[in-house]
């Protein structure tokens, strides 16, 4: 009896078992048996459909999208665009949400649900639907114990600013009026045992050299933070202070210890990633053994050891708080859940 051609076999059977090896190597509990039923409804189609190419986490490959962060370096965390192809704005977002209000109780608390509610309100609710273009993302982390924490990134319209936190509210004002080149584009929504979290995120418009955040970052009590976080990034991109257009986020967030600022570089947007990109970001990690020694078994468990293997890496953060120098994170998309030489055989097919 011949063999089923393995490239048919549903995506989710390749995203469980990435995470049944991740989790391994990683000495956490193993995600799948919370979140098994999202996975198959989100990755149900074959591996090599080219449907998962079409999606706003990460364009052109499967919307699975693990991240290493030095500030929680011992756990497997990663974000899906909910249920796969074709799924409504609306559908992802309802979906990201009930998963959202399923977790947060039994592992977090009834207070930390109602909390998640309150501050969800506005974006679970009926208005504003037309604009939406993908609803929303679903975020989790594991460590050795099981969930760690669970997120949810919902769209963001500039006329729901107002129904942020006041204090956040006043934050993305704030920085909105001190660089007009900001525009707000999502919200995230965090919870863990013991503490939730809300920030906001923003596109920016048109190149940024990195010295043009210190006005922003004086105004927001974090300014004396820029030079850690122009080392950090300048040895990793090797030099480089200024991102080009499309290529950075800006997340703000409002703590009782005072404004977090998240600086993320969209990888793909820099012409010139040093292909010793790798050894670089240890580079900047030098004086923290620990946390270069977390990031090694992170790479490992994904398998990520070659910076110039295209698509491994897609976004570099280095948060700043008015006590934490410079930390990063460091996302990627597995060479595995590329879509490209399924798009070319299409092109091929079509042609």
């Amino acid at each position: 009896m011949p063999h089923a051609d393995p490239r048919t076999r549903p995506m989710a059977v390749h995203v469980n078992h990435m995470l049944a090896h991740a989790s391994h190597a990683l000495g956490v509990r193993d995600p799948r048996p919370l979140l098994g039923p999202l996975l198959d409804r989100t990755f149900s189609r074959p591996d090599n459909d080219i449907g998962y190419a079409d999606n706003r986490l990460t364009p052109g490959a499967v919307p699975f999208e693990p991240s290493f962060s030095e500030a929680e370096p011992d756990t497997l965390r990663f974000t899906i665009e909910p249920l796969g192809p074709g799924a409504s704005p609306v559908a992802r977002r309802d979906e990201a949400t009930r998963e959202m209000r399923r977790l947060v109780s039994p592992f977090f608390g009834r207070d930390a649900l109602n909390w998640f509610d309150e501050r969800s309100e506005e974006w679970r609710g009926f208005g504003g639907l037309g604009w939406m273009n993908y609803g929303a993302w679903f975020g989790s982390a594991f460590d050795e114990d099981g969930l760690y924490a669970a997120k949810i990134y919902y769209e963001l319209a500039p006329q729901q600013i107002d129904a942020l936190a006041p204090g956040l509210a006043r934050l993305t004002r704030m920085a909105m009026t001190e660089m007009p080149s900001l525009s707000p584009i999502f919200t995230s929504i965090g919870c863990k045992k013991d503490a939730g979290s809300q920030r906001v995120t923003f596109m920016h418009r048109g190149p940024l050299p990195l010295t043009a955040l210190g006005p922003l970052m004086n105004r927001m009590g974090i300014g004396h933070q820029l030079p850690s976080l122009m080392r950090v990034v300048g040895v990793a991109l090797g030099g480089r202070f200024e991102l080009p257009n499309g290529g950075v986020l800006v997340g703000l967030r409002d703590t009782p210890e005072g404004v977090e600022m998240k600086l993320e570089i969209l990888l793909a947007s820099l012409p010139d990633l040093p292909a010793r990109f790798l050894d670089l970001l240890r580079l900047g990690l030098a004086e923290r053994p620990r946390q270069v020694a977390a990031l090694e078994r992170w790479l490992t468990a994904f398998g990520v050891d070659d910076a110039s293997e295209q698509g491994h890496f897609s976004v570099l953060s280095v948060r700043v708080t008015p006590k934490a120098q410079a930390r990063i994170s460091l996302y990627v998309r597995p060479i595995e859940f590329e879509m490209a030489d399924s798009l070319e055989d299409s092109r091929y097919a079509a042609a």
